[in-house]
């Protein structure tokens, strides 16, 4: 019998049956689809020298009046920004609290820091300015050593002390509540992970006794996270209902200096913008009274007067304003498009257009029951806006709110029996992105584990390439993403929830809050670690069963005889298995043909093996091993009909 071409569409299909998915691909992992045939995703480099504090949940990337490229990252515990390969701490600082004095043991490297009710926590940063230190030997330390390092709290013995680790120990007799200095804690972020919310006042009335905490609560309490975008070469970064701050690239030795507090800005807010076009500031989900967080309405819009930040309040002369939106409780997402704003509620889509004076914007409603799932799960991407939903499902806005189909859909959104779809205890986590290199659009999530426990960061990924109209999933994970833009190619970040960040800034720092490395993407084949040690990208794709093309669908047992591999791009080996059922009730195989490793000169391989079905995978497991698959060309012949 002449050789057989085996066909199979481009695209992951996970709504069918192995069987029922004849000539489609049913699963893969780090495999995207270009020019219709599945090939292995771009390696990966770590970047930056070190690994920074927290899992970071937003990403911006952006060019100064200079040219000079910088990326800002916001974790859930500072604010980075990331220069010439290098990060810089600039994360704002809240009120001081002064004449602290320290207390220190002669060979150790723990201080213990002395203010009455300083109110702060176990984890929180601090750093410390005006520092003044006894003399007499009481002391090896130097201001320099208090005042050049943040510290991470350690202990909190009491409402009046509490303990930090130095870089050195001490050598002095040590102090005795001496010395003064002002304390500078870091602005707080909000938690690592998305969590119910605890104690006072947080479980039902009088269910306990007065003063008792509850231990958990129907109330979600939102990861701390960002949302950063540049007015001009300005950095605009605002904490998830907090205030607003500005970092200004512009100013004299600016990497050396801290986000500020915005002027006039409302002082709580679930989000910001830059509207591009007319270069407002828009708060969505911010206070009805500016300056007082009491006020804070979670679908009310205000923005600010035209190319003027720091003006909120509108008067007949400017161009600030606000407005309420009805349908949802409240504003999840908003994004820059084309002329627009597109703002998502939980339950409905909005579009928010300059017009100019008297009305500065028309915001009208273009759909409904199409909600958004997470603050970063908005892609602008080909003129369009591309989302994941709340209740599941994806949608497009081209100037319509249209749902996008996919086959992939059940295996990201249910999680009954045994498939490990999104954790929507996590669904602020989620951070879609686009990689304009391939024309993607990717959504990152938590999904649950086979053993049942769902995961509270991003573990998983689903592709949509939205110009051959394919999905895909993989296991790569990553907390937040930046398309190839103001650099060559994408950076994203990968947290580590057990390791200890590296960045030299921090004093003492534990792993109770993990930390990020910094990734560029597409780069070589192979995942590259900051100590240069390259691990390999095991990619793989795997068929839905096919069958003999001949007299009836399945009527044949088949044998296979020989095939021949065909890549279009094949850089060190691929490993080819055929497995062959007799029946697609099978769960496992009937018999199986290889593993048969493939390189540049196979021109085919002989084989011997019989079924009525047959699957093919293909995979790779070294490093520096690449590949695009062509076509499947087998001699397959009929061999009996049991």
């Amino acid at each position: 019998m002449p050789l057989t071409n085996v066909t199979i569409r481009p695209g992951i299909n996970k709504a069918d049956t192995p069987s029922g998915a004849e000539g489609q691909w049913i699963d893969g992992d780090f495999v995207r689809f270009r020019y219709g045939q599945p090939e292995k995703i771009g390696g990966y480099t770590a970047i930056g020298q070190e690994t920074i504090a927290g899992p970071t949940r937003a990403q911006h990337t952006w060019t100064d009046l200079e040219g000079r490229r910088y990326a800002a990252l916001g974790t859930s515990k500072a604010l980075y920004i990331y220069y010439e390969d290098k990060f810089y701490d600039v994360t704002p600082l809240a009120t001081a609290l002064t004449s602290a004095t320290f207390t220190s043991t002669n060979g150790s490297n723990t201080v213990t820091v002395n203010k009455t009710s300083h109110a702060l926590d176990v984890g929180e940063y601090v750093t410390f300015t005006s520092v003044t230190l006894p003399g007499g030997g009481a002391t090896g330390f130097t201001v320099a050593n208090f005042q050049d390092f943040t510290y991470e709290i350690l202990t909190v013995p009491n409402a009046n002390t509490f303990t930090i680790q130095m870089k050195t120990n001490e050598s002095g007799t040590g102090m005795t509540a001496a010395g003064s200095a002002s304390i500078n804690p870091y602005e707080e972020i909000g938690p690592t992970i998305q969590t119910y919310g605890y104690g006072w006042g947080t479980g039902t009335w009088s269910r306990l006794t007065w003063g008792s905490g509850t231990t958990t609560s129907s109330l979600i309490l939102d990861p701390g996270s960002w949302s950063l975008d540049n007015f001009g070469e300005q950095l605009i970064a605002t904490i998830k209902d907090g205030k607003t701050f500005v970092w200004n690239p512009g100013v004299s030795n600016p990497l050396e200096q801290r986000a500020t507090i915005m002027t006039g800005a409302p002082t709580a807010t679930r989000l910001t913008i830059t509207s591009d076009r007319d270069r407002h500031v828009v708060h969505f989900g911010t206070e009805t009274t500016i300056g007082d967080n009491t006020t804070q309405d979670p679908m009310f819009i205000r923005f600010s007067d035209q190319e003027n930040y720091n003006v909120y309040q509108p008067t007949s002369v400017n161009t600030a304003g606000t407005f309420r939106l009805d349908t949802g409780n409240k504003i999840v997402a908003a994004v820059s498009g084309k002329d627009y704003n597109l703002i998502l509620t939980d339950q409905a889509a909005y579009t928010m257009q300059f017009v100019g004076p008297p009305f500065t914007f028309s915001i009208r409603q273009v759909g409904s029951n199409c909600g958004c799932i997470g603050q970063h799960a908005t892609v602008y991407a080909d003129g369009k806006v591309f989302w994941m939903g709340a209740g599941g499902g994806f949608f497009v806005f081209d100037g319509t709110v249209k749902l996008l189909p996919s086959l992939v859909e059940d295996f990201v959104f249910t999680t009954t029996g045994s498939n490990v779809g999104i954790n929507y205890s996590s669904n602020e986590i989620i951070y879609g992105s686009h990689n304009s290199l391939f024309n993607e659009i990717v959504w990152f999530y938590p999904a649950g584990t086979p053993s049942g426990n769902p995961a509270v960061q991003n573990n998983r990924a689903v592709v949509y390439n939205y110009v051959e109209n394919t999905w895909s999933v993989m296991s790569l994970a990553r907390s937040s993403y930046a398309d190839a833009s103001t650099y060559d190619v994408p950076y994203a970040t990968e947290y580590n929830s057990t390791a200890i960040p590296s960045i030299s800034n921090i004093s003492g720092a534990t792993n109770t809050f993990g930390s990020s490395t910094y990734y560029a993407h597409e780069v070589g084949n192979n995942e590259v670690a900051l100590s240069g040690a390259e691990t390999a990208i095991p990619a793989y794709i795997q068929s839905g069963d096919f069958d003999l093309p001949s007299e009836g669908d399945g009527q044949y047992m088949l044998r296979v005889s020989r095939f021949l591999p065909d890549f279009k791009n094949l850089q060190g080996n691929a490993i080819v298995t055929i497995f062959l059922k007799n029946f697609p009730i099978d769960s496992g195989t009937s018999s199986q043909l290889g593993p048969f490793t493939i390189n540049s000169t196979t021109d085919k391989i002989d084989t011997r093996a019989r079924g009525r079905l047959a699957n093919l995978k293909i995979q790779n497991t070294a490093i520096d091993e690449t590949w695009r698959f062509g076509t499947f060309r087998a001699d397959v012949n009929p061999d009996g009909r049991r």
